[in-house]
């Protein structure tokens, strides 16, 4: 993939996005989906949903995180360091509702 190109994916439902979200966060350092407990947040502007922001944790302070901006329909993901890793382009995702959930 070349470094400016976006790599495109269908998430239909809130469950196959975080389960998709979790799995590409772990994958950063090495970490068992499995022990590793995903946390979500939503984000709201203007009492309406405009994101919503995921992260895991794991051993020696480690952080990664994701943010799914639900008007561009792109996830972008985040290494430990706090720098912007990838995004993906949704061709399909949740409804905005869905996420409030």
């Amino acid at each position: 993939m070349t470094p400016n190109r976006e790599a495109v994916v269908a998430l239909p439902t809130l469950e196959s996005l975080t389960t998709y979200v979790h799995r590409e966060l772990c994958k950063f350092d090495s970490l068992d989906p499995a022990h590793t407990p995903l946390r979500r947040d939503n984000v709201q502007r203007g009492g309406k949903p405009a994101a919503v922001l995921f992260h895991v944790e794991g051993p020696r302070l480690l952080r990664t995180s994701a943010v799914w901006s639900i008007d561009e329909s792109r996830i972008l993901f985040y290494d430990s360091t706090g720098s912007r890793a990838r995004a993906v382009r949704l061709s399909e995702s949740p409804e905005a509702a869905d996420s409030s959930r």
